[in-house]
């Protein structure tokens, strides 16, 4: 076995990781922009809101193609592209002063996470890992982007508390285009067997399309998108109306969180610590027992968490409780998800194919982020968006358990 795959924590892992971070922090700090940016320009809150919706789906159809690119033409030019784009869109973000020019621009801001997010990084982690050491490698990159939103929405509130929403952006273009500097260290390595690069892009995703596991695991992938697109641009805004006050004296007011807004900020942050934990564990379990079987695990206990948080008083507390329960479930679904492509379909593609199921998990995110913006300017809360949340993870939790969780040329076999 080549030595630099017998060992888990290798530069590609190691670069892999610090790109997700950055890539992520920024990207689930937007939430906390909702309320500034609609008081600044008396925008519904539903035309910010589209604009992270756009920005989701166009993540969701920019990962197929920048997994489709990365294998064409390399790992790193695709994360360069990718950087560029992003950065790029921050920084005509910065300009909008329209809803139009918002959520035209964070079309850009989608496509550049994509070229530095989970389907090109994930690919080539998963082909630089031994089979022993692949499902941990994934869990530790998808945490990495947990690690990210920690920093994120308190950094991005600390910052504008400094400057104005549109400085913050330009920080964090710059931020962005520093991990250019970091690709050298993140070398290519072997894309594949040689039985798996004897077979065309089109040969491979010919099978995966007729293959009804795919099309499990594309459409299971939706709710997770959903779920996790909705709280982290609605979370913020949903926490500082509909919490109940921070009483003074109190542990939150000790340690400085003395604002429904501010605790909307650290729910984002409790959600991505928990989550570092929770993900840990999915990538250990995913190389022991059933993905598919823990994918429907996961997808259960967040909908019964979810279910529980509407049903219960909205207080500091239960923001707290929820926030830690749902971030240990929060991203655990992406090593397991992501590794499951993997071993049906094999590495060669891995990126494409699971840029393909990506894209569902970011439909999901644009009707999440969008109905929720809608049906807050309609019904004058997110009650009603929140339950759909609630159906799509039990329908997610179903869907799973029909999947053949065997290498699609042993099934032909």
């Amino acid at each position: 076995m080549d030595q630099s795959k017998s060992n888990l924590f290798t530069p590609v892992l190691i670069v892999g990781c610090l790109i997700i971070m950055v890539s992520f922090a920024v990207r689930a700090s937007f939430g906390v922009f909702q309320i500034p940016i609609a008081e600044e320009f008396n925008w519904l809150r539903a035309e910010f809101s589209l604009a992270i919706a756009i920005q989701n789906l166009a993540w969701g159809i920019g990962q197929p193609i920048f997994g489709a690119l990365a294998e064409k033409i390399g790992d790193r030019k695709a994360i360069v592209m990718g950087a560029v784009i992003y950065a790029a869109g921050l920084v005509l973000s910065a300009g909008a002063t329209t809803p139009f020019e918002m959520q035209a621009y964070e079309w850009l801001v989608g496509f550049g996470i994509a070229g530095t997010g989970f389907g090109v990084v994930l690919a080539v982690v998963g082909r630089a890992s031994s089979d022993e050491n692949r499902s941990m490698s994934l869990a530790i990159v998808t945490a990495a982007g947990s690690a990210g939103q920690i920093v994120g929405a308190p950094v991005a509130e600390f910052l504008l508390m400094q400057m104005s929403w549109q400085m913050v952006f330009f920080v964090f273009a710059g931020a962005v285009l520093a991990l250019i500097l970091s690709l050298p260290l993140m070398r290519a390595p072997q894309m594949a067997s040689k039985a798996e690069l004897d077979e065309s892009m089109g040969q491979i995703l010919i099978k995966a399309l007729k293959d009804p596991s795919y099309t499990m695991i594309f459409l299971g992938f939706f709710s997770c998108g959903y779920q996790l697109a909705f709280i982290t641009a609605h979370f913020p805004a949903f926490v500082t109306e509909m919490c109940g006050p921070i009483m003074p004296g109190g542990i939150l007011h000790s340690v400085g969180v003395t604002t429904t807004s501010a605790l909307g900020a650290v729910a984002i942050s409790l959600i991505g610590a928990a989550n570092v934990g929770g993900t840990l564990l999915a990538g250990y379990l995913g190389k022991r027992y059933s993905k598919k079987y823990l994918l429907a695990a996961i997808y259960t206990a967040r909908t019964v968490v979810a279910a529980l948080f509407i049903l219960l008083p909205i207080t500091p507390m239960s923001v707290i409780l929820f926030s830690v329960a749902m971030g240990a479930l929060w991203l655990a679904t992406v090593p397991l998800t992501s590794g499951l492509v993997a071993h049906i379909y094999g590495l060669r593609y891995m990126g494409t194919l699971y840029g393909i199921v990506f894209l569902s998990h970011q439909i999901g995110g644009f009707l999440g982020v969008w109905l929720g913006g809608r049906m807050y300017d309609a019904y004058g809360d997110y009650t009603m968006v929140w339950w759909i949340g609630v159906g799509v993870g039990a329908f997610s939790a179903i869907v799973h358990l029909p999947i053949r969780e065997k290498r699609l040329d042993a099934q032909a076999a």
